[in-house]
């Protein structure tokens, strides 16, 4: 019986272990409990929450100095929510540069393509002039 009961204790615990913490709601030894937090981060999530609750997690990102997006997945993938919502990172402004990005490369190819081809066929025509030079010599 009393194996049972410490088996289920111990459960509980790596339950309330893995269990998300939202940020609007934890308290600094919860928050230090995040990998990657520490005392100094906690204290300035904590001053930052007195000021407002956070709405998302580009408000806690804004607010919280020392927060990228980088560290925002870290936490997240280590438990830490805002409002409940995991991080999924802003998907609009990297795919927008990696766009931007592509269009670019392909320009820059399409004229070192376009420049390959002019010098192939600066290289394929006739020289009248050499030929006919050549054709005098003999």
């Amino acid at each position: 019986m009393l194996k049972k009961i410490l088996a289920i204790v111990a459960m509980l615990y790596a339950a309330a272990a893995f269990a998300a913490v939202d940020v609007n709601k934890a308290t600094a030894a919860e928050l230090d409990g995040i990998k990657g937090i520490g005392p100094a981060i906690s204290t300035k999530i904590l001053d930052e929450r007195k000021k407002g609750s956070f709405k998302d997690w580009n408000d806690f990102i804004e607010r919280v100095k020392g927060v990228g997006e980088g560290n925002a997945a870290k936490f997240s993938a280590e438990g830490l929510t805002v409002n409940g919502a995991g991080f999924k990172g802003v998907a609009a402004a990297p795919a927008a540069k990696k766009e931007e990005k592509d269009s670019k490369t392909e320009a820059k190819m399409k004229a070192e393509e376009a420049k390959k081809a002019k010098a192939d066929a600066k290289a394929e025509a006739p020289k009248p002039a050499a030929s006919a030079a050549s054709a005098a010599k003999k």
